[in-house]
C-alpha cells in the first residue's frame, strides 16, 4: 500500500464512512492516477477536467458515476493533501432522471424460476422478498433472521443506517430448505462465500449481479434486469398492492420520502386510477377519408 493511498484510507476510517465508499473512492483515485501514469499528488485542475471528460466520452459513463469519481477525487485533494478545490472548474455532471425498470409479477416469477441454480435462485427471492440492496443482502448474518417477529434486520445499510423488513413466510421456509442443504454450516454470514459457499466471508456482491443477470438470460427477458430491479419491483408491487408510500420509504431505508415519490410514476394501479382526457372527448366512430 502506497503512502497516499494509506492516508486517504486513514482520512476514510477516520470519518466512519462506510466500507463500500471506502472501496469505490480508492479505486477511483488509483483509477485516476493509471490514466497518466503519474502520482495523484502531481496531478492538478487540469487533469481532472481532462479525466472527467474521458469518463464521458470514452468510458461513457452514467453522470451518476462520474459524480462518484469526481467525488472520491474531491475528498482525496481536500481532506488527505489540505489543497483548495474549485466546484466551478470541476463541475458535477447534471442528474438524468430516468424511471427504473420494472418487470411484472409474471416476469419476476420467470425470474426466479430460471435461477442457475438453488443458491442462486435464494439470492433472487431474497431480493424479491425484502427489496434489500446487493451489498446489504451480501453482508446478512444468522443472526439477522428473526423467524419469532417474522422481520429481518439490516444492519450498517446505505448512511450506516440500521433498519427492519418484513420476512416473508415463502422465504422463511425457502431459507430453512437452503440452510439444511449446506455442509458445512455457516456459523455467521447467512451467504457466505468460497467453495460451496461455506467460506468465513461474505459472498461478492458480483456474485449477487451475476445471479441475476444468468437468470434474466435464462428466463428469455429482454428488458435490462440486474438486483437493483429487484428492489424497484418490490417498491412498485407493494404500492400496488396498497402498501403507503410511508411504509415503503421505511422498508427502503430511504432518508427522503421524495426518493420513494418515483414508485407513483411506475405503478400500475396509480397510473391507471387517472383517466386520459381523450376519454372524455365525443368523437365520431369514424374519421372522414379526405378524397
Amino acid at each position: 500500500m502506497t503512502h497516499l493511498r494509506k492516508m486517504m484510507l486513514e482520512e476514510l476510517e477516520r470519518r466512519n464512512y462506510a466500507q463500500t465508499t471506502i472501496e469505490c473512492y480508492l479505486r477511483a483515485v488509483a483509477e485516476f492516477s493509471l490514466h497518466f501514469r503519474r502520482p495523484p499528488n502531481q496531478l492538478g485542475p487540469e487533469h481532472i477536467r481532462q479525466y472527467q471528460a474521458q469518463l464521458f466520452g470514452r468510458r461513457k459513463l452514467a453522470p451518476s458515476t462520474v459524480t462518484q469519481h469526481l467525488a472520491a477525487l474531491r475528498f482525496f485533494y481536500i481532506k488527505t493533501l489540505r489543497k483548495p478545490w474549485s466546484i466551478a472548474e470541476t463541475p458535477y455532471p447534471k442528474k438524468v432522471q430516468r424511471l427504473p425498470i420494472i418487470l411484472s409479477p409474471e416476469e419476476v416469477t420467470q425470474l426466479i424460476d430460471s435461477a442457475l441454480n438453488p443458491f442462486h435462485r435464494i439470492l433472487l427471492m431474497t431480493l424479491y422478498a425484502t427489496g434489500v440492496r446487493r451489498a446489504e443482502l451480501a453482508r446478512l448474518k444468522i443472526t439477522d433472521i428473526d423467524s419469532r417477529r417474522m422481520i429481518i434486520h439490516i444492519q450498517g445499510g446505505k448512511g450506516r443506517k440500521d433498519r427492519d423488513v418484513m420476512l416473508s413466510p415463502t422465504l422463511l421456509e425457502a431459507l430453512r430448505e437452503y440452510w439444511r442443504g449446506l455442509r458445512p454450516k455457516p456459523t455467521h454470514w447467512l451467504f457466505p462465500g468460497g467453495r460451496s459457499h461455506t467460506g468465513n466471508h461474505p459472498i461478492s456482491p458480483r456474485t449477487i449481479w451475476n445471479a441475476c443477470e444468468n437468470a434474466a438470460r435464462r428466463a428469455g427477458i429482454r428488458k435490462k434486469v440486474h438486483p437493483h430491479t429487484l428492489r424497484h419491483c418490490f417498491a412498485t408491487h407493494l404500492l400496488e398492492a396498497g402498501a403507503d408510500l410511508r411504509t415503503i420509504q421505511i422498508l427502503l431505508g430511504h432518508h427522503d420520502l421524495e426518493e420513494t415519490t418515483i414508485y407513483l410514476h411506475l405503478s400500475q394501479r396509480h397510473l391507471n386510477a387517472t383517466a386520459s382526457p381523450l376519454d372524455s372527448l365525443q368523437l365520431k366512430g369514424k374519421v372522414a377519408q379526405s378524397e
